[in-house]
């Protein structure tokens, strides 16, 4: 059974850095893709960034591009999203979550194996 489990989340000061981490297990699939995605209180389920398991291809929203930055570990099955220079409209449920295709970040729909989130709050 495809699993994802979220950890890293936490209280951090503006101007700080936060490790996400997305452990998975049970894939069966060779070609998928994992998405980070965030929702804030009040708001939609925003995609953050995807990374590709064949060849490692990473997409970014643009916004957050130079603050954000994707990656993974295939030897320990997990994917990292390492935040820097955080903000308080960083603040959200940070999710992980799983699809068998290409990297997209077009919308949660398009993903159908969801974690259980963790919390990031920035504030001083």
């Amino acid at each position: 059974q495809l699993q994802l489990v979220e950890s890293g989340g936490g209280v951090v000061q503006p101007g700080g850095s936060l490790r996400l981490s997305c452990a998975t297990s049970g894939f069966t699939w060779d070609y998928y893709a994992i998405g980070w995605f965030r929702q804030a209180p009040g708001k939609g389920r925003e995609g953050v960034a995807c990374i590709h398991s064949k060849g490692g291809s990473t997409i970014t929203t643009a916004s957050l591009r130079d603050r954000f930055t994707i990656s993974r570990d295939n030897a320990k099955n997990t994917v990292t999203l390492q935040m820097n220079s955080l903000k308080p409209e960083d603040t959200a449920v940070y999710f992980c979550a799983a699809r068998g295709g290409p990297c997209t970040l077009s919308g949660p729909d398009w993903y159908n194996h969801w974690g259980q989130g963790t919390q990031v709050t920035v504030s001083s």
